[in-house]
């Protein structure tokens, strides 16, 4: 799996001028990166559900609060790099 990075839909911004969706995205993928380095290191066989939950935990904690609130993932996706950890199969970190 490649590293995880958040790309927002058109819809995706919530009125937000378009200029914002670059910096948005960045600010987002870079708190995903974040938490699914937390949660790689700190996994210890737990079920798949549980490491995405605290996946998107660890993520919103990394954003600021009107952003953590605002942000709501595509669950789906969120599950693959769960699933990614359970497997071990992502890149190792730079």
């Amino acid at each position: 799996m490649s590293e995880p990075h958040v790309t927002l839909d058109d819809g995706g911004l919530g009125g937000a001028p378009e200029h914002l969706r670059g910096p948005l995205e960045e600010q987002l993928s870079s708190a995903l990166r974040a938490a699914t380095e937390r949660v790689r290191a700190e996994y210890s066989d737990e079920p798949v559900e549980e490491v995405c939950r605290r996946l998107l935990e660890e993520t919103r904690s990394g954003l600021h609060p009107d952003i953590a609130e605002g942000f709501t993932p595509d669950m789906d996706e969120f599950c693959r790099v769960a699933v990614a950890i359970v497997r071990r199969d992502l890149p190792a970190p730079d």
